[in-house]
This record gives structure tokens, C-alpha cells and sequence, in this order.
């Protein structure tokens, strides 16, 4: 005989195991989860690896440097002239002259590389360069009055003139940026910074023109060049690089912070005025001394940080360790490039830097969305 089941069996809780759960979907993708301690090893380990096959291709670009020139010169009397040095033709080409070029590249071209990833993170765009504020305008500027108002025309003098004024244009643009109401957000500095950029442009223009003697030894300085700088040049403008790269380095954890936003950034304890006014400052000193040692160079500033972060991800740790040896490989690089395309005679770094930039910015365009920072 069939029993009907009661009511309360009807409605008693099944067990645990005929409770019914969640539906599954197959194939469907599961929610990202925390990365794990391999995947975090294997990043790390590829930034790793990364940075050190930049510093094996930097060594490499230094012997190019010191080996390769206008005059062929053999290894063995290369190395023969930095080892013992012993007054010879070669001997001097080889201390004076290549040795004091790739020094000056190295430093210049890590104040470019670490300015312009600072830059960067400052203003949370993947376009900007220190010429955004200003920098190398104002450098500019000031070498023109140097030369049409006080008559200097060697470089030693006026080095600290472009330095000067790559100081209170950095400082004008900042007090433009940081008036009226809030602090010195990243589109006021970068429209502040454009405003004066462009002022001081045309002021040069009109000065040039009307200035024979300026114009030409303005053209010999804004091309940008390693060429003919002698060891005093380098002695003036380092200790302010190395202040500036320490500033730099001192600051990537807050930079991390910072590209949140100044809202999470101040959540997660990052001190944002502070932070942006080190910035400021590091890069006025990175990116002036380096203009007033060698002249205003392009593209390095702007491209570097970019391949830097396809290797190392948006960690400013790395992306400025990375900077420090991946941009005197970019201007090494250059300068030898420019040594030998037109030899014996030669282009300037500057030249060749614009010539690589310009297609490798538009590939880095054209093959990944550039990222937001």
C-alpha cells in the first residue's frame, strides 16, 4: 500500500548534502583572485632579469663609446690609453676626449631617463617630459641672455646660466600651478608649465633673430651634443645630478601611492604635497643640469619609462632602476649611432635621439594602449 508523506516530512530541511548550492556554469571564468607566490616570483624574477641584461648592454655601450670614433683606433691601444696613459696621440684621444663623452652620456642620460619617469608619475600622463614645465626652455632662454647680454661665449660660463634658468622657470611654474584655490594638481602644472613654454619660445625666436652672434651660438648649444664638452663640464653639473637621482629614488614608494590618486594616496599615507614638490625639485635638477651640460635632448625623457614599465609593470621601484640604466644606453647608443653614420664627421646625440624616438613612440602607440597613469 502507498504511503503519502506527511506534511511535516514534506517540509523538513533536506541534509547538508541534498541542500541545493550555487549553479555552476561550465567553462565559465572564475573571478581573479590574489596573485600567488610563484606568479609574484616570476614577476620579480623577470624584472630581475631585465635589469640586468640593460647593465650587460650598457657596459657594451661603453666600449663602443671609448673604442669607436672619428679616427680608428685598435682595441689594444685603447685599452693600452685608459690603463697607461702614456701621452700619445691615441692615448689622449682616448682620456681626454672619448672617456670624459661617455662619462658626460652616462650621467646626462640617467638625469634624462629618471627625470622624465618622475614627470610622468607626477602628472599621471604617459606622454609628459620635463618640458612640461618649462625646463629646457627656460635653459634656453637663459643661454640667449647670456650670450646677447653679457657676451659669454664659452661653455663654462654660460653652463650655469642655463642651469639658473631652468630653476626659476621650474620655480614659476610651480607658484602658477600651485595659486588660486587647491594644491598644484597635475593639469595645472602642465598648463602652467605650457603657458611658459611657450612664452619663453617665441621671446627666444625674437631674440635670435635679431641677434646674429646669439643665434649662431644658441644653434651650437640647442642641438644637443656630447661633442667637444671638456671635463669641468662634467665636474659642474654632477653633484646636482646626484642629488636630484637621490630625490628620484627616495620617492618611488610615494610615486606608487600617487598614481591612484591624491585622494588614495592619502589613504594609503602617501604625503601628496610633499611629494610633489620633491618631484618638482628632482626633476629641475635632473633635467636642468643635464640641458645645461650637453644642451636640450629630446625623446629620452619620453620613451624610456615607457619600455621600462613593459618590463617591469606600473612599480616605480623598478621603473627607476630600470630608467638609471636603460637611459645612458638609449644616448650611449645614439652618440656612437651618430659617430658613425656620417663618418668622420658626425651628428649630434640630439638629432639621433629624435630620429629613433619618433618611430619607437609611434610603434609603442600603434602595438599597446598606452597606459593611464
Amino acid at each position: 500500500m502507498a504511503t503519502v508523506p506527511s506534511r511535516d516530512s514534506a517540509t523538513a530541511p533536506r541534509s547538508p548534502k541534498d541542500a541545493p548550492g550555487p549553479r555552476k556554469t561550465i567553462g565559465a571564468p572564475r573571478p581573479p583572485g590574489p596573485a600567488g607566490p610563484s606568479a609574484v616570483r616570476r614577476g620579480a624574477a623577470i624584472r630581475l632579469t631585465g635589469l640586468l641584461v640593460a647593465c650587460a648592454v650598457l657596459l657594451l655601450m661603453i666600449v663602443l663609446s671609448i673604442s669607436l670614433g672619428a679616427k680608428s683606433i685598435p682595441f689594444g691601444d685603447v685599452v693600452e690609453g685608459l690603463l697607461h696613459p702614456d701621452g700619445s696621440e691615441n692615448a689622449v684621444i682616448v682620456q681626454d676626449y672619448r672617456l670624459t663623452r661617455t662619462l658626460l652620456g652616462i650621467v646626462v642620460g640617467i638625469g634624462l631617463g629618471l627625470s622624465g619617469a618622475v614627470m610622468q608619475a607626477l602628472t599621471r600622463n604617459p606622454l609628459a617630459d620635463p618640458g612640461l614645465l618649462g625646463i629646457e626652455s627656460g635653459a634656453s632662454a637663459a643661454v640667449v641672455v647670456a650670450i646677447g647680454g653679457f657676451g659669454i661665449t664659452s661653455l663654462l660660463g654660460y653652463v650655469w646660466f642655463a642651469f639658473a634658468g631652468a630653476v626659476v622657470v621650474a620655480v614659476v611654474v610651480y607658484i602658477l600651478g600651485a595659486s588660486g584655490r587647491g594644491a598644484a594638481g597635475p593639469v595645472r602644472l602642465v598648463l602652467a608649465g605650457t603657458a611658459v613654454n611657450a612664452s619663453l619660445i617665441a621671446g627666444i625666436t625674437a631674440v635670435t633673430f635679431l641677434d646674429d652672434e646669439a643665434f649662431g651660438e644658441l644653434r651650437m648649444w640647442a642641438v644637443g651634443t656630447l661633442a667637444g664638452r671638456e671635463g669641468a663640464v662634467l665636474g659642474q653639473v654632477a653633484p646636482f645630478l646626484i642629488a636630484g637621482a637621490l630625490i628620484a629614488l627616495s620617492l618611488s614608494g610615494s610615486l606608487n601611492a600617487l598614481a591612484l590618486g591624491d585622494e588614495a594616496g592619502k589613504a594609503l599615507g602617501a604625503r601628496v604635497v610633499r611629494t610633489r614638490v620633491l618631484g618638482v625639485l628632482s626633476v629641475t635638477l635632473l633635467c636642468g643640469a643635464a640641458t645645461a651640460a650637453i644642451g636640450p635632448v629630446g625623446f629620452v625623457g619620453l620613451i624610456v619609462p615607457h619600455v621600462a614599465r613593459l618590463i617591469t609593470g606600473p612599480d616605480h621601484r623598478w621603473i627607476l632602476a630600470h630608467c638609471v640604466v636603460l637611459a645612458p644606453v638609449l644616448l650611449l647608443g645614439a652618440d656612437v649611432l651618430g659617430r658613425l653614420v656620417v663618418r668622420p664627421d658626425e651628428l649630434a646625440v640630439g638629432i639621433v635621439t629624435a630620429a629613433i624616438g619618433a618611430p619607437v613612440l609611434v610603434a609603442l602607440v600603434r602595438t599597446r594602449k598606452v597606459p593611464q597613469l
